[in-house]
């Protein structure tokens, strides 16, 4: 068996952060973050109850977002209390728990918080149930729970955490020992806690001075927090390009105790970073329709607002053997692609697999044993259903955030939503990793950059706009020419001396 050598690498860009998780130098998962998507999952809200549907089993949650949060009463828990029960918490007993669920009433003030994003006209998903998760502990406010994680599976070692967990958790909370933390000392645990109590603190404090609706608590930025969460024995190395998330991830693991601050880099080096390990032809491929699969067969990717439609074609590839054994090729080879896109482009919801019909079941039961096997290397929860008699297979997959084409691009205005555009965040950061590359090998600095009028007021826009950042950071000078010939995700760079298009030079 090939041992799996794990790496995270951290694209800093003015546009975006992105971090791409490799598994053997492929690309198997990939975080991005801009300024107008920042990541919401673990925000706590101070909100008030606007809705209650019972025939939905649902209340509607106004947390000062556009959209009203949709709160499940699944996602309640035993008991829900008004958020005065959370001040002061620490060193009192938890409130009774009911025998039934319990219900909110319109108007209750209510802390809740957000275990799904926001997904186009759908609000965020919240629960009251809320949970404080820090390297090696999860502390849960308001509960007795005293757990070990079940990816520990050595029993000594769980007994031992669970005594640890025991003798170190606080009156009024419960307490949650991650897998990371097998095999840590007490001393190291309870400075994760330490931590996670003064986060509490804090909540505590503004709970006092605020009124709904309101943000009380807002989670780490997507790079921390998958180094909180990922960043595990098993990766060898993390890589950088920026020396502030570089500082902040290594001060964050001396915080918490942690012994793989040596396994963290700062990456140097003249070709941008993504290029350098090989990440951003993958990286554009994760936003294609069409994905070709190693013997010539392609895998059809399709969005739509209530599911993802898969279909596999067989493309160019011409085999040798029988029919049946070639569709089986085929298809074997576009389930293992079919199960990484899902992880990579971080597909959630129902989607349904088209694969070639095939005639014989215990080809069909093959390739739904290895599909599934695929599917078991994500994080994500997946439930699946056998080979339909027309040859679909049906899944469901656990969504937390917007898949990734949604972060990367935005409804067109032109088709009215059925196509989708590069967004303009993203054309600025095409436009850096261009500039980035042409700087190793030239070393004129005056451009002519022509883009589509959106994006040069996008540019322009403000004292410091994201060009003169341009020219500062790459030592540049940058003139921006209209050409609304172009679209908006085209650009074209000339050099201002005399004129050159070096446009293709120092394209990918």
């Amino acid at each position: 068996m090939v041992k799996m050598k794990k790496e995270i690498i951290i694209n800093s860009s003015i546009g975006e952060t992105r971090i791409a998780i490799l598994e053997n130098k492929h690309l198997i998962e990939l975080f991005v973050e801009q300024p107008q998507h920042e990541r919401m999952v673990g925000d706590i809200y101070l909100g008030r109850v606007v809705n209650v549907v019972r025939g939905m089993q649902a209340a509607f949650v106004d947390i000062g977002h556009g959209q009203d949060a949709f709160l499940h009463f699944s996602d309640i828990g035993d008991q829900l209390l008004d958020y005065k029960a959370f001040i002061d918490l620490n060193g009192k007993k938890q409130a009774p728990k009911r025998n039934s669920r319990p219900i909110p009433r319109e108007g209750q003030e209510i802390l809740v918080q957000i275990i799904k994003e926001p997904i186009s006209r759908k609000g965020a998903r919240v629960s009251t149930e809320l949970s404080f998760p820090g390297r090696f502990l999860v502390m849960v406010p308001n509960s007795d729970v005293a757990g070990v994680s079940k990816k520990i599976y050595r029993v000594k070692e769980k007994r031992n955490l669970k005594k640890v967990v025991r003798d170190i958790k606080p009156e009024g909370f419960g307490l949650i020992a991650r897998t990371v933390a097998e095999t840590k000392s007490e001393k190291t645990l309870r400075n994760d806690l330490d931590i996670l109590l003064k986060q509490w603190k804090k909540v505590e404090s503004k709970l006092r001075k605020v009124k709904p609706p309101a943000l009380i608590y807002k989670d780490v930025t997507m790079a921390s927090s998958v180094i909180r969460d990922l960043f595990t024995n098993d990766v060898k190395r993390v890589a950088a390009d920026s020396k502030k998330l570089y500082r902040e991830i290594t001060h964050y693991l001396k915080d918490v105790g942690s012994t793989l601050e040596d396994r963290v880099e700062l990456y140097k080096g003249k070709k941008p970073i993504f290029d350098h390990f090989g990440i951003e032809v993958e990286f554009e491929k994760s936003l294609s329709r069409k994905v070709w699969t190693r013997s010539g067969g392609h895998v059809i990717f399709d969005h739509t607002e209530a599911m993802t439609a898969v279909d596999v074609n067989s493309g160019k590839y011409i085999g040798r053997k029988p029919p049946e054994e070639n569709i089986l090729k085929v298809n074997l080879e576009a389930a293992k692609e079919i199960a990484r896109q899902l992880r990579l482009r971080d597909i959630g919801g129902i989607i349904v697999i088209d694969f070639i019909d095939m005639l014989e079941p215990k080809n069909k039961k093959r390739l739904y044993d290895e599909f599934t096997r695929e599917l078991r290397k994500s994080r994500a929860q997946v439930n699946i259903a056998p080979i339909s008699e027309f040859g679909l297979i049906e899944l469901t997959r656990e969504r937390v955030r917007p898949s990734l084409i949604y972060a990367f691009s935005e409804p067109c205005p032109t088709c009215d939503g059925l196509g989708r555009v590069i967004n303009e965040s993203t054309v600025l950061t095409k436009i850096e990793r261009w500039i980035r590359r042409f700087k190793t090998e030239r070393k004129e600095w005056s451009l002519r950059l022509i883009v589509h009028p959106s994006i040069a007021s996008y540019m322009s826009a403000g004292i410091v706009s994201n060009v003169r950042r341009l020219m500062w950071k790459y030592r540049l000078k940058i003139e921006i020419v209209k050409d609304d010939s172009l679209r908006t995700d085209q650009f074209r760079i000339v050099l201002k001396k005399d004129g050159e298009d070096v446009t293709d030079q120092f394209s990918i």
